[in-house]
C-alpha cells in the first residue's frame, strides 16, 4: 500500500490495481496537465494538476464503494477507472478538447484506445481486469459507471472541492462526505437516499456559483480561445498528428506553439499574459438565434467578416460563442417519500439557477487592445447584435459602454 498526502483529502491510501497503475506513463503524464488550464491566469494559485484530481477521485470512489458494500473485482474495476478517468485529456485539459475532437472524433472520456496497450494494459491484465470494461466505466456506461461519470459522480465531488481550495474561491465547498454516505442504487440508478434534497441542491449550487467566477471567468475564456486558435493554426501549419498532440502535456504544446512561426504570436501573448481584450460582451437576448447555432466553420467566416469590416488582420479577431447553458446536475435523482424523483422535479432552486445561467451567458468578441474599440463597433453590425445587450469596450481601462454611448 502507498499512502499519499493530499491537500484536500489529507492522507490517501492507494493499493491494489490503483497502486500498480500509479507509476505508468499515462498516469504520470497527468502531473503535467493543469487541472484548470488557463484559469491560472486569473487565479495564480490554481496550479493543481489532473494527477492530484485523479487521486482524489480514486479516494472518493473507494469510500463510495465501501458505503455501498461493493467488493471484489467489480470494486477493483471502479477503482482503476477512477484513477484512469482523465488519461484521455489533451494538453490544458478541456481548453483544446474541441479542437482534438474535430480532428480525431474523440473526447477525453473515450479511452478504449489508451487502455488496450502498453503498461496500463499490462497492469490491468495482471489484476485480471478487462481494459474495455474499465474504459466503459470511464465513459459512464453501466450501473457502476454512474459513480465515475454521472450526475452524482465522484469526479464532480472532487473537482468542485479541489478547485475551490486552490483558487481560494469558497463557492465550490460541498459536504462531499455526506454525499458519499447517502449514495444508493435503486433499480440500477445511483440516487441520494431519503432526506437529501438539500444535499443534492448543494452540489447544483456549488457548480452554478463556480461557473461564472472560475470556470467561465472572462479572462480564462479569452486565453482559452487564444490557445484553441493557436492549436488549430499549429495543426494547419505543420504536419503534427492530432492523435499525437492529444498525448502531449501542457509544456509540449506551448513549446510547439512558440517554435512555429504561424503560432508564436499566440504563444508569447499567453506566456506574457498580454491577452486580447473584450471588444464585445453580449447577453444571450442580444444574440440572433442563428449565431447560437453556428458551427466552427461558420464562426471562422464571421471572424473574417468582422476583421474585413474593421480593416484588421484576420488573426486579430476571435469570436467566442459558448454552447447553450446546461445543468446536468438537475437530473440527479433523490428519494422523496420513498419515491425516486429527479431533482429538477423536486427543487424550485433548479428553475432559478437555470434562469441565472441564461442571464450570465455571454458571447465574446476578442481583439488586441489597440484595435478592440474598432473591432467591437464593427462586430455589432456584422453579427446583427442588439445594441442594448452588447457591450463595447471603452477606451478607458476596465470600462464598458453600449454602442450608442460609444458613438
Amino acid at each position: 500500500m502507498t499512502t499519499i498526502k493530499d491537500s484536500v483529502h489529507d492522507h490517501i491510501a492507494v493499493e491494489g490495481v490503483a497502486e500498480a497503475l500509479l507509476d505508468t506513463p499515462p498516469v504520470q503524464r497527468l502531473r503535467r496537465i493543469a487541472q484548470l488550464g488557463t484559469v491560472t491566469l486569473v487565479y495564480p494559485s490554481a496550479n493543481h494538476t489532473r494527477f492530484e484530481h485523479s487521486l482524489g477521485v480514486y479516494h472518493l470512489a473507494d469510500e463510495a464503494l465501501g458505503h455501498l458494500g461493493i467488493e471484489g473485482q467489480k470494486a477493483e474495476r471502479v477503482r482503476a477507472a477512477a484513477l484512469l478517468h482523465d488519461v484521455g485529456h489533451s494538453p490544458y485539459s478541456h481548453n483544446v478538447e474541441a479542437v482534438i475532437y474535430r480532428e480525431t472524433g474523440k473526447y477525453h472520456d473515450d479511452v478504449h484506445d489508451l487502455l488496450d496497450r502498453g503498461e496500463v494494459a499490462r497492469v490491468l491484465a495482471d489484476h485480471d481486469l478487462d481494459h474495455d470494461a474499465v474504459a466503459d466505466l470511464v465513459a459512464g456506461d453501466g450501473e457502476l459507471g454512474q459513480l465515475v461519470s454521472g450526475e452524482l459522480d465522484v469526479d464532480r465531488m472532487d473537482y468542485l472541492v479541489r478547485d475551490a481550495h486552490h483558487t481560494g474561491v469558497p463557492y465550490g465547498t460541498i459536504d462531499h462526505e455526506r454525499l458519499i454516505r447517502e449514495l444508493r442504487f435503486v433499480d440500477g440508478d445511483l440516487v441520494l437516499d431519503e432526506g437529501n434534497v438539500q444535499t443534492a441542491e448543494s452540489l447544483l449550487l456549488a457548480r452554478a456559483l463556480m461557473n461564472p467566477t472560475v470556470y467561465r471567468h472572462h479572462v480564462a475564456r479569452i486565453a482559452k480561445t487564444m490557445l484553441r486558435r493557436g492549436t488549430e493554426r499549429l495543426l494547419e501549419a505543420t504536419d503534427t498528428d492530432p492523435a499525437e498532440l492529444r498525448r502531449w502535456d501542457d509544456s509540449d504544446l506551448l513549446v510547439s506553439l512558440r517554435r512555429t512561426d504561424a503560432t508564436a504570436g499566440y504563444a508569447h501573448r499567453l506566456t506574457e499574459r498580454r491577452l486580447y481584450k473584450r471588444a464585445i460582451w453580449a447577453e444571450m437576448t442580444a444574440v440572433p438565434d442563428e449565431l447560437l447555432a453556428m458551427d466552427h466553420a461558420e464562426i471562422r467566416e464571421e471572424e473574417r467578416a468582422i476583421a474585413d469590416a474593421a480593416n484588421v488582420d484576420a488573426d486579430a479577431v476571435l469570436l467566442d460563442v459558448p454552447g447553450e447553458p446546461s445543468m446536468p446536475e438537475s437530473s440527479s435523482r433523490v428519494v422523496v417519500n420513498g419515491e425516486v424523483r429527479g431533482l429538477g422535479e423536486q427543487s424550485t432552486l433548479v428553475t432559478a439557477l437555470r434562469a441565472a445561467q441564461r442571464d450570465q451567458w455571454r458571447l465574446g468578441v476578442y481583439a488586441p487592445e489597440a484595435v478592440a474599440d474598432r473591432v467591437g463597433e464593427r462586430a455589432i453590425r456584422v453579427l446583427g447584435l442588439e445594441p442594448d445587450g452588447a457591450m463595447v469596450r471603452d477606451a478607458r481601462p476596465g470600462v464598458h459602454a453600449t454602442l450608442d454611448e460609444f458613438n
